[in-house]
């Protein structure tokens, strides 16, 4: 398997980075220009002592302010690019999730790179929804043969990928707003291959499911993994301007790369439209509840929260910042019954919907 090129000449691994780190300005912005008197997320950049960095872009709810209610209570806008080597137990899961790379056993474990941007938006008002994004580029690769270190070996690269997606997770189902989102995505992704959109819509119903409730997390969106150069995840080729076909991971990459600038016009007009909606402290107690269920899904079936917490040098903090600031879990809630509108909301959690054609 070669490894992945481009006619930029900058490698895959330098094109995500830029990518990631242009990304997570625009949409932070993007939020801040939206809510003026708020304070500023706060930008925290690190350095992961085995190998990589990044920033985390995080807003946390201020103190009351009888003067403002911020739009947002929790928001996280994380970047990372990481390297290092994974260790046997990492990639043990890593197989578990990925059944399709060919990763072999080495008790030493196997280098890595990893390059991503992830975001979660949980706002203060129950009309508006929570999302989530996130885009990734992975490369696993041999361990190299330092013993000379005159004629220092190529790194085989055992398998490299793309994945990623986005959902909305709504505490009460306003249709309109899951077919903007739903339909913001499509667009995005007709422009790349007419069944992309229903097989990654598919998928992201299937994989944000909580079995032990018999429920999805939300209204879906899409979700999509080991996006590389197998004849499954092959995108169709458009001639480039160099008047040479791209190569499989440049077609990938311009999927994502266009997916991701998406976010910003998927969600932002529809956080707009519910932030300073009326709400009652029962619609808060329903939100409430419906972010217990977030959590159930984070920390019990999540890939990436269980990939993250096995990770040496794990950085823990930006591995929960997906989690929101209060959730609620009662006993024999006696929410969501049928014809309230949480039971609307519950319909379309148990039954998943096809948004748009």
């Amino acid at each position: 398997m070669a490894i992945p090129e481009s006619s930029t000449s900058k490698p895959m691994r330098a094109q995500f980075e830029e990518f990631v780190v242009s990304l997570q300005n625009e949409i932070v912005s993007a939020f801040e220009a939206l809510d003026g008197a708020a304070p500023a997320f706060k930008r925290d950049s690190w350095v992961r002592p085995e190998g990589g960095m990044g920033q985390s872009c995080v807003f946390a709810s201020p103190a009351d302010d009888p003067t403002h209610q911020s739009v947002l209570e929790k928001a996280g806008v994380n970047t990372s690019v990481v390297y290092g080597t994974l260790p046997p137990a990492a990639i043990k899961q890593m197989r578990a999730d990925h059944t399709s790379m060919p990763l072999p056993d080495r008790p030493d474990g196997l280098p890595f790179f990893a390059a991503g941007i992830s975001l979660v938006i949980h706002p203060r008002n129950p009309n508006a929804p929570t999302v989530h994004a996130n885009y990734r580029y992975f490369e696993i690769t041999e361990p190299t043969d330092s013993s000379d270190s005159d004629t220092p070996s190529e790194p085989k690269l055992l398998a490299w990928w793309f994945g990623g997606g986005c959902d909305l997770t709504p505490s009460y189902l306003f249709e309109e707003d899951a077919i903007h989102f739903h339909s913001t995505l499509k667009n995005v992704c007709d422009q790349h291959g007419p069944a992309l959109y229903p097989t990654f819509k598919k998928w992201c119903d299937q994989y944000f499911f909580i079995p032990h409730r018999g429920e999805t997390r939300g209204v879906g969106g899409l979700f999509f993994d080991d996006l590389n150069e197998g004849p499954h995840a092959r995108l169709p080729s458009v001639d480039s301007a160099e008047g040479r076909r791209p190569t499989a991971a440049e077609d990938i990459f311009a999927f994502v790369r266009a997916l991701g600038e998406s976010f910003v016009p998927s969600y932002i007009p529809i956080l707009e439209a519910r932030h300073a909606m009326p709400s009652t402290p029962h619609q808060r107690r329903w939100q409430l509840l419906r972010r217990g269920r977030y959590v159930e899904f984070n920390l019990v079936y999540d890939r990436g929260t269980k990939f993250g917490l096995m990770t040496p040098g794990a950085r823990i903090e930006s591995i929960l910042m997906s989690l929101p600031e209060t959730a609620r879990w009662e006993y024999m809630s006696d929410l969501g019954e049928e014809g309230t509108e949480e039971g609307r909301l519950m319909e379309v959690l148990r039954k998943p919907r096809e948004w748009v054609n």
